[in-house]
């Protein structure tokens, strides 16, 4: 490659609006944004990997392997799972040459034009890695070389990165066995307040899976209850959701395919509860099970204050083949169309005003956007709107978004921005982006004489910083323990 190439960099107007108008104001809004610290609360970088704060490994094992946006993009356009070292779960070989990974991530990089992964992808090779001139075959290479060595400087190390990245608080996600060994740790070196963990017990409560047992018996011993009915799994549950409390969680998270919220008799529960021990249960009467315990976790949230997020709606593992041969989370998972006015009727109906539930609602399914999800937020206390999630964290997705729910929600009924990712570097791009795209269509209620520039500005500081921080506060015990809350619903002995 000539060393002649213009280095590369990236347009400082970049996702605002094209209009000249707008652009103008829309530049005096997010540069009231662009150095706010990030606040990051509904994320799934692993806590392990700030606890062992080791170097990352290569390029490619950090930037494209994991990354399901990335490789589903490869993979639609023919290039196969093993040469992009996406591990097979029978053990046979892929490619395990870091460099020829990242070559062929280079070759391809013109099938991200237009994507959100490009925008987040330029954001964490330029701003972030140092990358100098723009990826291509020819300069793939260099590019890895560059990486690397960025990767090898102490500066680069997980925890270095919290404060280089200006991540004043990072929410990780864990499964509701988990022993937050992890999370004790960085506790006790001084961490406690910026990482703090998410109670996620989405394998608990779908009773159907075939490890079902197997986890309810771990829950068990991590709870230390022996759990033979579906009043020592409750009671299994709520303890567990303590510990995360006492160990600094904010929130709770439920990835259901449904929104259902009905909730079953007590009996009811309590057989299809020991049909699953049995190894019996149907699959309706799963997601009967999988409903009444979204409804129970409403209801536990108003005992320990633990934020609600619930965001349904993915298919998982759409193909089974690829499921069996490589796992989940390699692209696999699809948005089908998702209800919530009668699915959350009854959870709604029980908790929606009630003081100690924040319930925090995300959707693959924009057109319900402003039909459902705007309305129900609009009204109800404690329902805040997530930020565009997974397929329609895009600029036009995140637009149209804005364009949906601020009629009826309007700004203060939702959480601001929540990044949702497992790529650590690309952190910073998701904020950015959010930032910028809320400037412009701030900018265009300005030009349009519906908002004051001094509106816009705080409404912008407002959604990048404020309202994360007041959608997902401290939760501390004692102000919980022992006080008022949700009737808990009988159950059986």
């Amino acid at each position: 490659m000539s060393h002649t190439a213009a280095r590369w960099t990236l347009h400082p107007d970049r996702a605002l609006p094209a209009d000249p108008v707008t652009r103008g104001i829309a530049r005096q809004v997010y540069d009231a944004t662009r150095d706010l610290p990030i606040v990051s609360m509904h994320g799934h970088v692993d806590a392990g990997v700030l606890a062992r704060d080791e170097p990352f490994g290569d390029p490619a094992s950090l930037l494209v392997v994991p990354d399901h946006y990335l490789v589903r993009m490869l993979v639609s356009q023919g290039v196969p799972h093993d040469a992009l070292g996406v591990p097979r779960a029978d053990g046979q070989p892929v490619e395990t040459d870091p460099r020829a990974i990242w070559r062929t991530f280079a070759a391809h990089w013109h099938l991200f034009r237009g994507t959100p992964t490009r925008f987040w992808l330029e954001h964490q090779l330029v701003e972030v890695l140092g990358v100098r001139h723009k990826l291509t075959a020819e300069t793939a290479d260099e590019a890895y070389d560059t990486i690397a060595e960025r990767l090898a400087d102490p500066a680069f190390r997980p925890l270095a990165l919290l404060d280089r990245l200006d991540i004043e608080i990072i929410a990780t996600t864990d499964p509701a066995t988990a022993t937050l060994a992890d999370h004790a740790d960085l506790a006790a070196r001084g961490w406690g307040n910026r990482v703090v963990p998410t109670f996620r017990p989405d394998a608990l409560l779908h009773v159907d899976r075939p490890a079902w047992r197997d986890d309810v018996a771990l829950l068990g011993e991590r709870a230390g209850v022996e759990i033979g009915s579906y009043r020592d799994y409750v009671r299994a549950l709520e303890a567990r959701r303590w510990a995360f409390v006492e160990a600094g969680a904010r929130a709770t998270d439920h990835g259901h395919l449904r929104a259902d919220t009905t909730p079953l008799d007590p009996a009811d529960a309590q057989a299809v509860f020991a049909a699953a021990l049995r190894g019996e249960v149907t699959a309706a009467e799963a997601q009967a099970f999988s409903a009444h315990m979204l409804f129970e976790m409403a209801r536990m949230s108003t005992q320990d204050g633990l934020v609600m997020q619930l965001h349904p709606g993915a298919l998982r593992d759409h193909d089974p083949r690829v499921a069996l041969e490589r796992g989940a989370d390699v692209g696999y998972d699809i948005p089908v169309a998702t209800e919530y006015v009668r699915a959350l009727a009854p959870l709604l109906e029980a908790f929606g005003h009630h003081p100690n539930l924040r319930l925090v609602l995300f959707t693959l399914d924009e057109d319900t956007f402003s039909r459902e999800l705007a309305p129900i937020a609009g009204v109800y206390p404690a329902v805040r709107l997530g930020a565009p999630w997974w397929f329609l964290d895009t600029p036009d997705g995140m637009r149209r978004y804005r364009e949906a729910v601020t009629d009826t929600a309007g700004f203060y009924n939702t959480t601001g921005f929540v990044d949702d990712t497992r790529a650590f570097l690309s952190i910073p791009a998701r904020h950015d982006l959010a930032r910028r795209i809320d400037a412009g269509f701030l900018a265009r209620l300005v030009a349009e004489h519906r908002l004051d520039v001094d509106e816009a500005v705080q409404t912008a500081v407002d959604l990048a910083y404020h309202l994360p921080r007041m959608a997902y506060p401290p939760v501390t015990a004692s102000a919980f323990r022992g006080t008022d809350a949700a009737t808990p619903q009988e159950v059986m002995p």
